[in-house]
């Protein structure tokens, strides 16, 4: 089969022992089956430093994706949890701008070719227009950015209401107004918020060509009295119909990505957890006939 035709599925990095090295984390995840490793650059010092890469370590991760016939393709920055760009702090923004400038950078030193970013205009401080103003502001600001490197940035609906559906990702894109700005939807995330929805919702960001990339996640839906669960649950144990879901992609005509996205960091035993979801999930696209 020409490798352009069939089903693409990764994984994410911290599905993986953090404590091994990119080399057995690689081993790892092609014995598993997947096709390729989203990179994390989250909200830790340890990982925000990966931005300041220089060349010799961005060469001996080119070399050793060579050497190992595999991709890294996309990066998790969810680093600008801790610094938003729609923070009402001067500081805290031009901080998140200098991260987003080095996020760009070295993806397109190595090769990455979309930057997932994180749906919020802030996390930690309090919501408001005007930090949602900021936020558009420096998200076109970002796309323009990317636009120089052809790299597409991709934002993620969170598990708060800022940004928790297609409909509103809709409406932020419009006034960024970039073909460099897509959207890459949390399966859990929208499950937990659109509830029935999430079908239209999905349909209406593929038909529109916004969506370039699935992650596959579980989560339990918030409720006027439950307030969902977002992490760390077991594949099948949720609320995320996957196999409507899969159907769902197939009828809209989804051709991207997938990425399996757990955390699994501490395991004992990561070969085999990784293999039993990807293992679990071709099942449930089988059973939506999407494959």
């Amino acid at each position: 089969m020409n490798k352009f035709d069939k089903l693409v599925m990764g994984i994410y990095e911290k599905a993986l022992p953090k404590k091994e090295s990119w080399s057995t984390k690689i081993d790892i995840a092609k014995q598993a089956g997947y096709d390729f490793i989203e990179i994390s650059v989250d909200e830790s010092d340890e990982r925000l430093a990966r931005l300041d890469w220089n060349n010799e370590e961005i060469k001996n991760m080119k070399n050793l994706l060579i050497d190992k016939d595999f991709r890294i393709p996309s990066m998790t920055f969810s680093g600008q949890k801790r610094f938003p760009m729609g923070s009402i702090d001067t500081a805290t923004r031009e901080k998140s701008m200098d991260l987003m400038k080095k996020a760009i950078e070295i993806s397109d030193k190595l090769g990455i070719r979309i930057i997932q970013v994180t749906g919020y205009d802030v996390y930690y401080e309090e919501r408001s227009d005007k930090t949602r103003e900021l936020f558009i502001q420096n998200l076109k600001k970002a796309s323009e950015w990317a636009s120089k490197a052809c790299i597409t940035l991709a934002i993620e609906n969170m598990e708060n209401t800022f940004l928790n559906s297609v409909t509103k990702y809709m409406e932020i894109a419009k006034e960024v107004d970039s073909p460099w700005l897509k959207l890459y939807p949390d399966l859990g995330n929208l499950t937990a918020w659109t509830h029935d929805e999430v079908y239209n919702e999905l349909e209406k960001g593929i038909k529109s060509q916004q969506i370039i990339a699935v992650h596959l996640k579980e989560a339990k839906k918030v409720t006027d009295t439950f307030g969902g669960i977002f992490r760390e649950l077991e594949f099948g144990t949720g609320d995320v119909n996957f196999v409507k879901t899969f159907e769902t992609l197939k009828k809209a005509e989804f051709k991207g990505p997938f990425l399996v996205e757990m955390w699994n960091e501490s395991s004992e035993t990561p070969l085999e957890d990784i293999k039993k979801v990807r293992d679990w999930m071709i099942s449930r696209m089988k059973e939506g006939g999407f494959i």
